[in-house]
């Protein structure tokens, strides 16, 4: 097993405030803010006051980390003599501030440590893996990475930073965090510690979700008091759980169907576990066997069916997309999406088991 190298994970209401203002301490200097444009209100009210020395706010971050905004980054942080990185917002700022750190390395020999303040649950301030767009090709293509080195070096979970982020962004978001629980099973056994984490945060997932009110954005669902602040902290904890150890697990075909149809063809990186997660279930359910049990009640006979029952249920109550024809995308892409799952992702490809090219093929007609 093997794990990562983080500094330091802090959580509850508050903990913004009380730890950044002594990143210094902490060997962090000269922070470049990354943010997204919904974000610089609250980055000049909430988090540059507690900040000292800062190299400046960067927010052109475009979804999916396209290799020209990350060079637009790097860029800025090495004019502004930038020495650390926070990133404050969702998964695409989060892969942005990873891959400016990797490419930092390869140009001046250094990471910049990063401290992450995440507003949405996919999870991706716990790991290391990061996809950046390259756009020069024909078609663009998401390329990922995995380094050690850019897994952030603090993580603060605090549940107000949630409260502004909307409905389907958050919630949709939940879902690739079940996503890393349960493709992270593909290659352990059910006494690994991925596995018994992921079971925990998998169940707190479901425990908020499946009582989440309907139509009310997140900011107005907490101030009726439907849901409140200890529940979007159950939510952050439930994705720290559920991506506990990405150092020793490797996910599947859902995640590369997801990194197709965001970088490729543009899909919100966040919606596209909530159209492919349970399909996939059930088209591996050969692959994974009698593992998926730690996702269900006691004695369910069959595990992998009755969780991609569960996740289509609760993907289809809390009103988000679950399939392709949601988006601006036609029967005619399917062939392209299968070629380019084949070319790069041939042993994700192969848990469908024997006969992998046709049931790949009828996996993706069955999500369009």
């Amino acid at each position: 097993m093997r794990c990562l190298p983080q500094d330091t994970l802090r959580w509850g209401v508050g903990v913004v405030d009380a730890v950044l203002g002594d990143l210094a301490d902490a060997g962090l200097e000269r922070p470049m803010i990354f943010t997204v444009e919904p974000l610089l209100f609250s980055t000049t009210r909430v988090i540059l006051p507690q900040l000292h020395d800062v190299s400046g706010v960067h927010s052109d971050f475009p979804p999916h980390a396209p290799d020209t905004a990350i060079e637009r980054a790097l860029d800025r942080c090495i004019r502004a003599g930038a020495r650390s990185i926070i990133a404050y917002g969702g998964g695409s700022v989060l892969d942005a501030a990873k891959a400016v750190s990797h490419f930092h390395w390869l140009r001046h020999g250094h990471h910049l440590p990063i401290v992450a303040l995440p507003t949405t649950l996919s999870g991706s301030e716990f790991s290391h893996y990061f996809g950046v767009t390259e756009t020069s090709g024909v078609r663009p293509f998401k390329r990922s990475y995995a380094e050690r080195a850019t897994v952030p070096k603090i993580v603060l979970m605090d549940p107000s930073l949630l409260v502004h982020t909307p409905r389907a962004l958050l919630l949709s978001s939940a879902i690739k965090g079940l996503d890393h629980a349960i493709e992270g099973m593909r290659q352990v056994d059910v006494d690994h510690p991925h596995a018994i984490m992921a079971a925990a945060g998998a169940n707190k997932f479901f425990d908020v979700l499946e009582r989440w009110p309907s139509d009310l954005e997140t900011d107005e669902a907490v101030q009726r008091g439907a849901i409140r602040l200890d529940d979007l902290l159950q939510l952050q904890l439930a994705a720290w759980q559920c991506y506990f150890y990405p150092a020793s697990v490797v996910y599947g075909l859902s995640h590369r169907i997801g990194h197709i149809l965001g970088g490729t063809f543009g899909f919100p990186h966040s919606v596209t576990s909530c159209i492919t997660l349970a399909p996939v279930i059930r088209s591996c359910e050969a692959r994974y066997g009698s593992k998926l049990q730690l996702f269900n009640a006691p004695g369910e006979a069959n595990p992998g069916l009755a969780l991609a029952a569960r996740i289509e249920r609760l993907v289809s109550c809390l009103g988000l997309p679950n399939r392709l024809r949601s988006f601006d995308i036609g029967l005619s892409a399917l062939p392209e999406i299968a070629d380019l799952l084949r070319t790069n992702y041939k042993r994700e490809v192969a848990d469908l088991g024997e006969d992998a090219d046709r049931k790949l093929d009828t996996l993706l007609r069955s999500v369009w």
